[in-house]
């Protein structure tokens, strides 16, 4: 309580930093440009031109939510979904059949935490030592396709060391000079003083961190994303920046605690309830606690007064949360080692890093496993008590430096991951898909199976509504109307996942 209003106070006392007006980004068109005609690049992975064409036979998971329905046909024209029919019912003359007996189809994954980049640490041995500084090298080359491969026809970065790189990567891409999913790039990461990443700029005060937002807006990004050393003030600054363009702010914080970000603004949280720090000890304002939110998490039960109060502010305020359960999974008592189908994308570094991780992780003493296993549970359940209070639960792995989650694959498993937490699998599947698009404002474009929305789909065998495991078994990748080949996105990355 005492946060709550020390951040309604905060928010009253706090000059503002926003500029002259600006025009609205346009979203949708600035994120789902017209598609371009696959480019020299792109054409070794087209399993099936754009045209059209009628998927035939197929199992439809739409993505809202809603109960499969069974042998169906969904007619594709060009780059767009025209109708859904039985299969029984007439194909009409020109299209092109293509029967998919025995596999269903969902809309491509929208996913929302899905980085382009794999942090290294130099020299790690295995006792988890290694060399400064920690480095983030970018993965424009094998990132975009993993992505694709597994269904994720829209993404959101959460988060860029490269912006540049980002955003010359959606431009490639855009034009159909390389392979990859429709991105929505956030801007550098908002900082404070202190950040462990020494290719992250640190922000200096308030009017840093609005200028900051200014610039890369200007830049063409469509996304920030605020990090754990972020201050209240230059956050309420980011924040009103932003929005002044129409943009959305995310936050993986530490230093500012989750009603204090809800207080200035914030539009989303990442990493579901792992990072709130309001109930560690010893937090101060501004400062990141040494618990990195354990300690509020260990606490923080569903049915706990704290909970309930946290989760009524969220949905009051329309804060969505981003759940990322794949990079934390360690923490689980059921997480295995990954399969040699993902190993063998790593590099032979990232590969031997990651084994040195799952190593040292099996050898955690009895109480830090069990400390680690409470966590996971109160995890997993406080974000199926958001969505039952009638939050916006939106869905991305994080990929990132542990090893343990690839762009793609991270994706689905966060899918079957929100199973395990007890989601029904057509609703996790609508949070990875629909949600997402509703968070970004382009639901009328993509995240579910309609007539007039885009031709972005996920063809994989089996059926996930009943076995939510077989949703990584994809077979073909819709974007735009132009289906891609899995398995030949992922040949041409193998071995290449953490070094390029």
């Amino acid at each position: 309580m005492r946060s709550t209003i020390a951040a309604a106070l905060f928010v009253a006392v706090t000059p503002s930093f926003v500029g002259p007006a600006f025009a609205k980004v346009d979203m949708a068109a600035r994120i789902l440009p017209p598609p371009a005609a696959p480019g020299k690049a792109v054409t070794p992975f087209v399993a099936v031109p754009a045209g059209k064409i009628a998927l035939t036979h197929v199992r439809v998971i739409d993505g809202t939510g809603t109960a499969a329905q069974a042998d169906q046909t969904v007619l594709i024209d060009g780059a767009k979904i025209i109708a859904v029919q039985a299969s029984g019912d007439p194909v009409p003359a020109g299209y092109r059949a293509i029967d998919l007996t025995g596999r269903s189809v969902l809309p491509g994954i929208v996913g929302m935490h899905d980085h382009q980049y794999y942090i290294a640490r130099p020299n790690l041995q295995p006792d988890g030592r290694g060399d400064d500084p920690v480095m983030v090298p970018q993965m424009t080359f094998s990132s975009p396709r993993l992505y694709l491969a597994m269904g994720v026809t829209t993404l959101r970065t959460a988060g860029s060391v490269e912006p540049y790189t980002d955003l010359n990567m959606k431009r490639s891409i855009d034009a159909g000079t390389l392979p990859g999913p429709h991105m929505d790039v956030t801007g550098p990461y908002l900082e404070g003083a202190g950040s462990p990443f020494i290719q992250m700029h640190q922000l200096a005060d308030a009017a840093d961190a609005a200028r900051t937002v200014e610039f890369w807006a200007d830049q063409g990004v469509t996304s920030f994303k605020a990090y754990m050393n972020i201050t209240r003030a230059e956050l309420k600054a980011a924040v009103e920046a932003a929005h002044a363009r129409g943009i959305k702010v995310t936050g993986h914080l530490c230093s500012v605690t989750y009603p204090e970000a809800i207080a200035v603004g914030i539009d989303d949280l990442e990493h579901g309830f792992w990072v709130n720090t309001q109930l560690d000890p010893g937090k101060t304002p501004d400062v990141c606690s040494a618990d990195r939110g354990d300690a509020t998490l260990a606490a923080m039960t569903p049915d706990s007064a704290a909970a309930k109060a946290l989760i009524a502010s969220l949905v009051a305020h329309k804060v969505a949360i981003t759940s990322t359960l794949p990079v934390f999974e360690t923490a689980s008592p059921k997480y295995r080692t990954l399969p040699a189908r993902q190993l063998d994308l790593l590099s032979v570094e990232a590969r031997t890093d990651y084994l040195y991780n799952r190593n040292r992780s099996l050898q955690y003493p009895p109480q830090l496993k069990a400390e680690l296993a409470t966590a996971w549970t109160n995890a997993l359940a406080l974000e199926r008590a958001f969505v039952a209070a009638g939050g916006l639960l939106i869905a991305g792995p994080d990929p990132t430096g542990a090893g343990n989650v690839l762009p793609g694959f991270g994706d689905s498993h966060e899918i079957e991951l929100l199973v395990e937490a007890g989601f029904a699998p057509v609703e996790a599947i609508k949070i990875a898909t629909l949600n997402g698009a509703t968070y970004l404002g382009l639901a009328a474009q993509i995240g579910s199976i309609a007539p007039g929305k885009n031709a972005d789909l996920l063809i994989v065998r089996g059926d996930p509504s009943v076995k939510i495991g077989d949703i990584a078994n994809v077979e073909t990748v819709f974007k735009d109307g132009v289906g891609y080949d899995s398995a030949k996105l992922l040949g041409s990355v193998r071995g290449r996942y953490g070094a390029y």
